[in-house]
This record gives structure tokens, C-alpha cells and sequence, in this order.
């Protein structure tokens, strides 16, 4: 069969197979998205530059959400098994352990920094002024991480309605909330906090630091590429996923857009928490309309929203690492066990481990806001890599399997895999300069924890696993499943 008949055949295959009997619209797609990536605990971060906060979210809308999006969707449309498996038929199988790797130890910096914005938020339901202490910040880390292992390990499936929740009661709830009093701050004649004319659209330029932000909303921007296994799903992929995808860039945009410049009308550039802003703005509204008791409740919702996500990310990528590490032994036996309920709790009780280390950051680091900085930075960096290698990947892909199966082809392709791939290597560049929000901080303490974070996490330890592995690790699927070996009823159960 020659190339083109190949690619006529493939489309059709993957396309027009037939009804989809789990078929979903794509409108309820583009909710999905929306609800996965938008949240509120990046507003405050963006907050600081006030109109200029419309920019910084449009440019990696366009250079990184939208290429991650498409070309994502058009890897899920053809191959299964997520980003290890895209990785490795592109480029080779140790490559996709880095991505997948990847994909997990950004959580071990993105927990401390999700919880610390949880720690500032209960503050302001119990005592404010704990939002800028630091051991506060550490202790609430570590005893919530640790309760959420324990919740996890059990198996239960209880946080399935609490995250599904979570766009409504955390994220919708209080942005409407947020913008509706914003605007009925400004209209009662109240001044703006933060310039909102012209001269203030674009960030001001003081060099490097004055755009380093704009790296934080590449990570906000991130999860994608888990979306897109739905492709399949959609009853018209190539005409229905990149509707979906464009109105779920909207959405986004919006839900992060709108609350950032409403905790900018309120709230002080120079006074603005990076974790508790969101709940400085709802003390500053309510404080000003006389109903200071809803402060409690806006937090609560905010809490329950934040820990939904966790728990609902606390086991999903440690068992994707599993599962691969298993079929190809890429972790020692240790990792790999279950416990009877199912559940990877070596994984979690080893990650659970180094996030107490990480927490212990907000105990010596003066500044609680410098500190969640730069979790979030590190947390971006690693994450980064799994963008490097999927582009790269993408477009091997398409030029060494072009007759391959798939139900969604990116338009313009190559150009979508170097923008992306060009705007990710800058943000991960960009990303060791310190912002001007790090404040009076050592530039060598800076680059010495960032770096460290980004080359020992993300790329030493992945290194030594393929370095030392053996061939006893494997445990494949067919195996562990079937109970062969030493596994236990819980693990073949699972």
C-alpha cells in the first residue's frame, strides 16, 4: 500500500470506525478542560501587575496552550498510554520514563506550594495574621500532606464528588463573587488600586525580573495533554476537538483573568500575598460592604476546592509511574508494591517524605510568599521537560509514522511543535532569573535551589533508575494481575 493510501486508510480507521457508544459533545469537553486547568490560586500571582495581568495570561494562551492542546490531541488520537507512550515510540523508552518521571516529581513541588495557598486561605477563617508565618505555613503542609496519603492508601473513592466539585464551590462560586463586588467597588467611585488606563497594558520593563511571572502561568496553563485523551471520545474529532479547545482558551482565560484584576482593584501591589491574596481581596470586599462574616465561608469553599485536586492528584501520576515502571522495571521492587487495598503506598509515603523536607523551606525562609515562589518555579521547571520531550516527539512521529492511525491531525503541525517547544526553553530560561517579588534574596541562594531542584529531581534520579536497574524489576501487568510472584490479593485485585 503506498503513503497516501496508507493515510486515507489510517484516518478512516481511527475516525470513522464506526459509533462511538461512549461518545461525548464537545461542549462537555470544553467544561472538562475548563474545570482541570482554571483555578484561582494563580490570580494573586498575576494580581501584582494589574492590567498588565491580560497580557502576561494571552501570550502563553497562544504560544503554549494552544500548541499543547492541538498537537496533544493528535498524539492521544493515536497512540495510547499517555505522554510515556508518545515519548517513547518518537524518540526511545528512556526518554518516556524521563517524561512520565517527570509528570510525577513535578507534584513533589507542587504540593507544598498548592498547600501553603491552603494554609494561607484557613488563616484567614481562624487568625489572618498566620498567613505571613512561616512554621505555620510548614506545619499545616505537612500534618494536610500526611492526612491525604493516609486518605489515599485506604483506596477510597469518597474525593470523587468533592474534586468533581471543585470548578463550582472553589473556582466559579468566588471568581463571580470576586468580580461581581470588584465591579461594584469601582462603580460606587472607589479608586483602583492598580492603574487601569492605557499606560498600563504592558508590564513595565526592568529587565528580565520584570517578566519572570509570565513562566508561572505556563505551569497554570499546564495539563493539557491529559485532556486530550478524550479525542477519541468526540463523534467528529477533526472538526469538534479544536471548538472545544478554543472555547475552553476562553473560559480559562476568563476565569483567570477577571479575578486577577479584581484583586488588583482592592489590594496593593506592594501589601499582595502570593498565597493568601484571594482571601486578602475577599477580606478588603467584605470588609467594605459591612458582611466581614462571609470571610469563613469563602475560605472553606476555597479549602474543600484545593484539597479535592489534591487527593484526586495525589495518586493519579504515581500510578502511571507504576504501571510502566512494573512493565518495564524501571523503579526496584520496593516501589512497585501495593498494599491490600490496591494502592501505591511506598510511592506516596516516600514522596510524603521529601514534601516534609521541601514544607520545612517555609520554617526558615523569612518570607512566605518568596518561598512559594519558588516551589512554583521549580515545580514549572521540572514539568517543562515533559513539553521539550512531547514536542520533539510529536514531530518524529509525523514524519517517521505518517500513515499511523489517528483520529485528529494538528493543522501546521511543525509550526505548532517549535513554538511550543521555543516558548517552553524560554520560560524554563526565564525561570532562573528571580522576580522582583523574591525580594532582597541571595541570587546564588536562588539559582542554588532552583537549579538544584530542576537537575537533581528531573534529571539525576530518573538517570540513576535507568542507570542501576535490572532485569529482575520488571513485573508486567500480565504477571502482576494474574497474582504470579510475591504480590498480594490486593495488588491483583487492582
Amino acid at each position: 500500500m503506498d503513503a497516501p493510501a496508507g493515510r486515507t486508510a489510517g484516518r478512516k480507521t481511527a475516525a470513522h470506525a464506526g459509533p462511538k457508544l461512549n461518545a461525548i459533545s464537545w461542549l462537555a469537553l470544553a467544561l472538562m478542560t475548563t474545570s482541570s486547568v482554571a483555578s484561582l490560586r494563580a490570580a494573586p500571582t498575576m494580581a501584582v501587575y494589574g492590567l498588565a495581568c491580560v497580557f502576561l495570561y494571552l501570550v502563553p494562551a497562544i504560544v503554549f496552550l494552544l500548541p499543547t492542546s492541538l498537537v496533544s490531541a493528535e498524539l492521544a488520537s493515536g497512540w495510547s498510554g499517555g505522554v510515556y507512550r508518545w515519548v517513547a515510540e518518537g524518540l526511545s523508552k528512556p526518554l518516556g520514563f524521563l517524561a512520565v518521571w517527570c509528570q510525577f516529581a513535578m507534584t513533589i513541588f507542587y504540593y507544598p506550594s498548592l498547600l501553603a495557598y491552603v494554609a494561607s486561605t484557613f488563616a484567614y477563617v481562624v487568625n489572618p495574621d498566620l498567613a505571613s508565618s512561616g512554621l505555620y505555613t510548614a506545619i499545616v503542609i505537612v500534618v494536610t500532606y500526611w492526612l491525604g496519603v493516609f486518605v489515599s492508601s485506604r483506596g477510597t473513592k469518597t474525593v470523587a464528588g468533592l474534586s468533581s466539585m471543585g470548578l463550582i464551590i472553589g473556582t466559579l462560586i468566588p471568581g463571580l463573587i470576586l468580580i461581581v463586588l470588584g465591579a461594584v467597588f469601582l462603580g460606587q467611585g472607589n479608586p483602583s488600586a492598580a492603574p487601569m488606563n492605557s499606560d498600563h497594558i504592558l508590564p513595565p520593563w526592568t529587565g528580565l525580573a520584570s517578566l519572570v511571572l509570565i513562566v508561572n502561568n505556563f505551569l497554570s496553563y499546564s495539563g493539557m495533554e491529559m485532556n486530550a485523551v478524550h479525542v477519541s471520545s468526540l463523534r467528529k474529532p477533526a472538526k469538534e476537538f479544536p471548538k472545544a479547545m478554543f472555547l475552553a482558551t476562553g473560559l480559562v482565560l476568563l476565569i483567570f483573568i477577571l479575578p486577577a484584576l479584581a484583586i488588583s482593584w482592592v489590594v496593593p501591589s506592594s501589601s499582595l500575598s502570593l498565597t493568601a491574596g484571594v482571601m486578602q481581596a475577599f477580606d478588603a470586599f467584605f470588609a467594605y460592604f459591612n458582611v466581614t462574616w462571609l470571610t469563613p465561608i469563602l475560605g472553606l469553599m476555597l479549602i474543600a476546592a484545593a484539597l479535592g485536586g489534591m487527593l484526586t492528584w495525589l495518586a493519579g501520576p504515581s500510578k502511571g509511574l507504576l504501571a510502566i515502571s512494573r512493565e518495564e522495571g524501571y523503579l526496584p521492587p520496593f516501589f512497585q508494591q501495593l498494599n491490600k487495598h490496591g494502592v501505591q503506598q511506598n510511592i506516596l509515603v516516600t514522596q510524603g517524605f521529601v514534601t516534609t523536607g521541601i514544607a520545612l523551606l517555609y520554617a526558615f525562609i523569612p518570607d512566605v510568599s518568596s518561598a512559594y515562589w519558588i516551589l512554583s518555579v521549580i515545580t514549572t521547571q521540572v514539568y517543562l521537560i515533559v513539553y521539550l520531550l512531547m514536542f520533539v516527539a510529536a514531530l518524529r512521529l509525523r514524519r517517521n509514522k505518517p500513515d499511523h492511525p489517528r483520529g485528529f491531525r494538528a493543522p501546521w503541525l511543525p509550526v505548532l511543535c517549535v513554538v511550543g517547544f521555543v516558548a517552553s526553553a524560554a520560560a524554563m530560561i526565564i525561570g532562573f532569573v528571580p522576580p522582583s517579588q523574591y525580594g532582597s534574596g541571595s541570587l546564588i541562594s536562588y539559582l542554588f535551589i532552583v537549579g538544584g531542584g530542576l537537575v537533581i529531581v528531573g534529571l539525576l534520579i530518573p538517570y540513576l533508575f535507568l542507570r542501576f536497574r535490572k532485569p529482575s524489576w520488571k513485573r508486567p501487568d500480565t504477571e502482576w494481575k494474574a497474582g504470579v510472584g510475591t504480590v498480594t490479593e490486593g495488588e491483583a485485585q487492582a
